[in-house]
């Protein structure tokens, strides 16, 4: 099968990304061709045959005259869906699998699918069909927020939810209008949710419930031992070090327990807010093998956000490794932590629930450890069984538009 993959960053720059180059290294491992459009930017890894990308969009540095320029293209890009048809012309892909493409692609792109006949699968990374933001999260307020769920997306622009612009929100609620309006969103064959939470919160947002999957990420095998020089017993938060992830309700937690180590790994705006805490360990950020050592060796991880998460990998990552999670009630998280099994839920933003949950099972070594087989047990997430799911749904997708 030939497939097409879709995504604004051709580079390793976050989730979207990392899921995508697995993905279509795996596919490739297997016998697919595959080939990637998106827009040219330094350290861009990945190609297709024609050699053809759109323009670098640079907010930050251009003129006030180019800015207006972009602005305008962040709704539709002409240059998008011109050179996506000629890749379509040239590699003829059976399926086109989207990923992050608004404002810098544009669903201009859709519509050159389309106009080929060629079948069009999206896994949804956010919540940009249903929030004009895609966060469900205002960022200079430090709060949930639904009030575009139904359509009126003029919300982003009084509130001026990205990045507390109102000419940028006033943009991004425009584009939400004139697409949701054109009903461009259910040209997309099949939707993969890797949430329930995800799968509903997009349908509130007008996508047709016959479009939707759910299909949690995947992860990679684990094969190695992972062991850590060192017998201290600790428990792990791992990410970004930010307010929306929970890190003040955690840190007011971690002062109340003085007997109990933590450690962070992971940099963020509020690093400087956990500095000089006699019990909490920050080690910076970590990757590949050193990340996982740090993960197998933890008691147990804490996953507090306090937005709505999508099917947040550090709770994948940690079930693989057979360290369990307690997680907050919000988002995709509970779908991820089977209660009381793999782990614990507690109520968000609850000092006291999530302060009680750590330290019971601290104290329970017997129950870290059946949740540790639990664990184990019940982590199947990986990228041979999600590929052999997603490629039923292409063909599925690919006999529908034949």
């Amino acid at each position: 099968m030939k497939i097409l993959m879709v995504n604004k960053f051709l580079y390793p720059n976050g989730g979207s990304e990392t899921y995508m180059f697995k993905l279509g290294a795996y596919l490739k491992s297997i016998g697919h061709k595959v080939e990637y459009f998106g827009m040219e930017h330094e350290g861009r890894c990945v190609s297709n045959s024609l050699g053809l990308y759109t323009e670098t969009m640079d907010f930050h540095n251009s003129s006030a005259f180019k800015k207006i320029k972009l602005s305008l293209k962040t709704i539709y890009s002409k240059e998008a869906k011109d050179k996506m048809l000629a890749v379509l012309e040239n590699f003829k892909p059976d399926v086109v699998h989207l990923n992050n493409f608004n404002f810098q692609l544009t669903p201009s792109i859709i519509y050159a699918v389309k106009e080929k006949g060629i079948a069009l699968v999206e896994t949804v990374h956010d919540c940009q069909i249903a929030c004009p933001n895609h966060r469900m999260y205002i960022e200079h307020k430090s709060e949930n927020c639904d009030a575009c769920l139904g359509g009126n997306y003029f919300n982003c622009a009084k509130n001026k939810c990205v990045h507390n612009s109102a000419v940028q929100s006033l943009l991004a609620a425009a584009e939400s209008y004139i697409y949701h309006k054109k009903n461009t969103y259910n040209l997309v064959d099949r939707y993969i949710c890797p949430s329930n939470y995800m799968k509903e919160t997009i349908a509130k947002g007008g996508i047709e419930e016959s479009r939707l999957t759910v299909l949690h990420n995947f992860i990679e095998k684990n094969n190695k031992d992972y062991t850590l020089q060192t017998n201290e017993k600790y428990v792990l938060y791992f990410g970004r070090i930010s307010i929306e992830k929970g890190i003040k309700t955690l840190v007011d937690v971690i002062k109340e327990l003085p007997h109990i180590k933590f450690v962070f790994v992971g940099d963020g705006p509020l690093e400087d807010y956990c500095k000089s805490i006699g019990n909490l360990e920050l080690a910076g950020r970590k990757s590949g093998n050193e990340l996982k050592q740090y993960i197998a060796n933890a008691a147990f991880s804490v996953c507090p956000s306090e937005w709505y998460e999508n099917c947040p990998m550090t709770i994948i990552e940690s079930l693989s490794l057979a360290t369990p999670v307690i997680g907050s009630d919000l988002g995709g998280i509970p779908e991820l932590i089977s209660n009381n099994y793999t782990g614990l839920i507690f109520k968000h933003n609850d000092k006291e629930d999530l302060k009680k949950k750590i330290s019971y099972l601290w104290e329970n070594d017997e129950i870290i450890s059946k949740m540790s087989k639990n664990a184990i047990n019940s982590s199947d997430n990986t990228i041979e069984k999600y590929t052999e799911k997603l490629l039923k749904i292409y063909g599925e997708c690919v006999k529908h538009n034949g």
